[in-house]
């Protein structure tokens, strides 16, 4: 039987208001410590199928290796950057056997507690589907978007505020299928009981700024269940203009008895 872990995630992903499909896919797997969303890029061909690729690929190796990453913690970094490139070679195997297939790409970010000797959330991610730490109110982004537009950021071209609205800024530069060699961006952080620790898909951020996120969050005091729901329903009343997909991961006290 697999160890009871105490961080638990819970998550929801909807069509939205205007596309016909939902593209997106998430896994949560709690008994693991694992959680992970994918966002299938639009506009290229099968991007449900990549992303679906993405998430079964990676949860089924999560699984596998789920006992030997909660006896070497000191390796998670090399356990979730492993789950995203298997992912993505999956995918370019697809393309290969599967022509029609070809330009399919996804984004992909992945959540790995581990708790010894001390809490650490550790995050591997391509694309724009993000990570955030909600810590006493304060919001605190953990990815960096893999866009065109974050490129112009980061070079001093362009203010964050002008990337918001920028034309261009939904297209991304790295994702699961845009290169077979392509290495995920690792992040680690130290984490607390009381954290709250949010992935989504650019569904849910493109219809509400982080203030609202943080005011949403806020409300929800601590529930994940209320937290998960209230964020997605925020983002459908403001348009629901793509598909969005929300986990939300908190620590869990401990059963007794």
């Amino acid at each position: 039987m697999t160890e009871s872990r105490p961080w638990t995630g819970v998550g929801r992903t909807e069509r939205g208001r205007v596309r016909t499909s939902n593209q997106d896919a998430l896994a949560l797997l709690n008994d693991c410590g694992v959680w992970m969303v994918a966002d299938g890029m639009s506009g290229h061909p099968a991007g449900d199928i990549a992303a679906q690729t993405a998430v079964t690929v990676a949860a089924q190796q999560a699984l596998e290796r789920a006992t030997w990453f909660h006896e070497h913690p000191s390796a998670a970094a090399e356990f979730v950057a492993d789950l995203v490139m298997s992912a993505n070679r999956r995918i370019h195997h697809l393309i290969l056997a599967n022509p029609s297939l070809k330009g399919m790409g996804t984004t992909f970010v992945t959540l790995a507690m581990t708790s010894a000797p001390m809490p650490v959330a550790h995050l591997a991610h391509l694309g724009d589907s993000r990570a955030y730490l909600f810590r006493e109110g304060q919001l605190k982004q953990l990815t960096r978007d893999h866009t065109l537009v974050e490129s112009f950021v980061q070079r001093g071209l362009i203010d964050a505020a002008t990337a918001l609205t920028h034309p261009e800024r939904h297209i991304l530069t790295k994702g699961l299928g845009l290169g077979i060699d392509m290495k995920p961006e690792l992040t680690s952080t130290p984490v607390i009981p009381r954290d709250l620790i949010m992935l989504c898909s650019d569904g849910l951020t493109k219809m509400l700024e982080d203030a609202t996120i943080a005011s949403v969050l806020t409300g929800a005091n601590g529930d994940p269940h209320r937290a998960c729901h209230d964020l997605i329903e925020q983002a459908l009343n403001r348009g629901g203009e793509d598909n969005v997909t929300v986990i939300v991961v908190v620590c869990t006290p401990p059963t007794i008895g």
